[in-house]
């Protein structure tokens, strides 16, 4: 199952989100895509979570939104799902 975080602080790492993540079970991929602002500085951060286990992925996603790291507030959401 694909997993969808948004509004990720800006200086968010794959091993950041590989540990959030990983006390749910197995993690095939985390991919972190940063838009960048006019003045160079992250506008928005997001990341696509990859879990193959869909009961162990929906137990993440349970459990972390909304659920702090590096001081802001995790969205997350099965990816294609708002």
């Amino acid at each position: 199952m694909r997993i969808f975080a948004r509004d990720l602080a800006p200086d968010v790492t794959e091993d950041d989100l590989r540990e959030a993540f990983r006390e749910f079970g197995q993690i095939s991929f985390v991919k972190i895509n940063r838009e960048e602002g006019m003045d160079a500085d992250v506008k928005e951060c997001s990341a696509m979570i990859g879990m193959p286990i869909t009961l162990e992925a929906k137990a993440a996603i349970a459990s972390l939104h909304g659920k702090r790291l590096k001081g802001k507030s995790l969205i997350v959401n099965e990816a294609g799902v708002r």
